[in-house]
């Protein structure tokens, strides 16, 4: 990239930083303002950063500019349009709502993909042909004014909750990830794993669960995980002589946990508070035993496979002196405690005290590991965070503008409502078996779209089913978006496992048997949020949920050992047996 495209990037980015971050500190403004703005600042990153044919290169400018026209149409003229009330008045207005929604589906397709746009597209067609189709799965039939007015016009369909949560709070973490991720921060996580875990059994793979988690819980996304932390944790494990399969597993469902980790969990847990109306801390507060029991569980599951290979720690000379680690622990400790002393002490909103550890964040780009200042290192950290972050919220926001079109649908429709009838019958109206549908569900949808998008469509045509069955819904929220991520690790689509085996050099195939192995928490998780209700709640009662962890924790090591170590058959069953036991008793 040269110098030019290189500045002009920045450039844009500092632009989105700068508009999330004033939006934070103005105060109120407008939805139909900043909910437009927001997908007019995607748009350059989605459709004009990196072509990727000649058909994006030159489709890529003129698509563009329709996007960012339309939506500064309507952010312009806001006021007046919220005074229609979602129904289109003139055939100008039905053009700039079908340019929208085309420029919206062209986004997520080059963003993430043909399978989430096609859905889209699926839902619409559904919504304008949906009356020819006979029986209770037809619609009495909408005005197409009405239609695209409300998906374009009103705070609906694009500019609904989901989008507002992009705008307000999803974008604001991914900035603090991206400001965190340009600086030292990254090799903090290396070297505070490196030091707890490196001198253990199977340390160099303990290593890589650690750093997995820490920086997980900045970068929401497992494939981002994968690339970052194993440039360093596969090479050590391979050259350690672990089996290569196992090298790409260990690194594959260790990132995978990065969507269940708070505080970001892959934007899910942003979502989770519009969703459900429960307060960002106590989504932060229920989740964090569930993730870590997962981590646990991948702990556990490497021992049991240290007792199959000989998997060494790291040599002493591989493991930071402490001054280093100290040193560039502050890197993350210190905007992670400024975020956390905002939202627990001075009580301001989980977007606003972001906005202070990332300010803190951007002054620590400043310094290095040996604390010395270099201005060219500076300004490519500067430029690092900026493009980064324009790129990641413009990614996020192509996946919730077309998922939004989606949950726009089934409510206009009403086709949510007959899918939760259907899921209530062929469950026979008992809870488990619906819980086995809509995990069902959940991992065909996961397969083929991002894992924020899979849990909103599914839990808004599940959730309201396992509601109806006396799932309480933040239970029944976590259940969905737990099981949304089973495709990072699930063949035949395992994004995860693709990425990490083709940085080791193995079959995927293989690589995806041991993470399944490894990843029982993935499948065992939900299942035992849901026997042991308990589990998510330490903000109310932490005693209760501390000793559901300890029992979950003790059932999913038990069947780790049983389905992993080289025991006899006979213990291996006892012990898978056992563990089930008390997983759901």
């Amino acid at each position: 990239m040269t110098l030019k495209a290189r500045l002009i990037w920045t450039a844009l980015g500092a632009v989105s930083i700068a508009f999330h971050l004033w939006l934070v500190f103005s105060g109120l403004v407008p939805n139909l303002v900043s909910r437009p703005l927001h997908m007019a600042l995607a748009v350059p990153f989605v459709l004009l950063f990196a072509p990727k044919s000649a058909f994006q290169r030159w489709s890529g400018p003129p698509i563009a500019v329709l996007g960012i026209a339309a939506a500064g149409w309507v952010a312009w003229n806001a006021e007046a349009l919220g005074d229609q009330y979602g129904y289109l008045s003139s055939d100008f207005q039905m053009g700039v709502a079908l340019v929208l929604i085309a420029v919206t589906l062209e986004m997520a397709r080059r963003a993430i993909g043909w399978p989430l746009p096609l859905v889209a597209a699926l839902a619409l067609a559904y919504a304008v042909w949906g009356q020819g189709i006979p029986g209770e799965f037809g619609h009495p039939g909408l005005p197409m004014a009405s239609l695209f007015g409300t998906l374009t016009i009103a705070e609906g369909g694009l500019w609904g909750k989901l989008t507002g949560v992009s705008v307000s709070v999803v974008a604001i973490f991914v900035i603090f990830g991206a400001v965190l991720n340009a600086g030292e921060a990254g090799q903090g996580f290396m070297n505070v794993a490196a030091a707890a875990a490196g001198r253990l059994r199977g340390g160099a793979a303990k290593v890589a669960v650690l750093s997995s988690a820490l920086f997980g819980s900045i970068s929401g996304s497992a494939s981002a995980n994968v690339a970052s932390t194993g440039a360093i944790t596969l090479p050590a494990m391979t050259r350690l002589g672990y089996p290569r399969a196992l090298a790409g597993a260990v690194e594959a469902v260790a990132s995978s946990g990065g969507q269940i980790m708070p505080p970001l969990m892959g934007a899910g847990a942003f979502v989770m508070v519009e969703l459900t109306g429960t307060p960002y801390s106590d989504i932060m507060m229920a989740a964090i035993l569930p993730a870590l029991l997962y981590f646990v569980a991948v702990w556990v599951g490497i021992d049991a496979y240290s007792l199959r290979y000989a998997l060494k720690g790291l040599a002493p000379e591989d493991r930071p002196a402490a001054r280093a680690v100290a040193i560039t622990s502050a890197f993350f400790l210190v905007p992670f405690t400024i975020l956390l002393w905002g939202m627990f002490w001075l009580k301001v909103t989980p977007q606003y005290a972001a906005s202070l550890a990332i300010l803190a964040g951007a002054l620590l780009l400043l310094l290095d590991g040996r604390l010395t200042f270099d201005v060219r290192r500076t300004a490519r950290r500067l430029e690092e965070a900026c493009t980064n972050a324009g790129r990641q919220i413009a990614t996020i926001a192509s996946i919730i503008l077309c998922a939004s079109i989606i949950v726009g649908v089934l409510g206009l429709t009403g086709l949510g409502v007959k899918i939760t009838s259907l899921i209530l019958s062929g469950s026979g109206g008992y809870l488990w078996p619906a819980l086995v549908l809509t995990a069902i569900a959940c991992l065909i949808l996961g397969m083929e779209v991002p894992t924020t998008a899979a849990y909103v469509i599914c839990v808004s045509v599940a959730g309201p089913a396992l509601s109806h069955l006396g799932l309480p819904p933040l239970l029944a929220h976590l259940f969905v978006f737990w099981y949304a991520l089973l495709s990072t690790i699930t063949p035949p689509v395992c994004g995860a496992v693709f990425i990490a085996a083709g940085m080791v050099g193995e079959n995927w195939l293989k690589v995806a048997m041991s993470a399944m192995a490894l990843g029982l928490g993935l499948y065992l998780v939900p299942l035992g949020m849901i026997a042991n209700p308990a589990l998510i709640g330490l903000a109310a009662e932490p005693g209760h949920a501390l000793v559901a962890a300890v029992k979950v924790g003790a059932a999913l090591s038990a069947i780790s050992f049983g389905v992993i170590a080289p025991f006899n058959v006979l213990l291996r069953a006892a012990l898978v047996a056992g563990g089930a036991v008390l997983l759901f008793v």
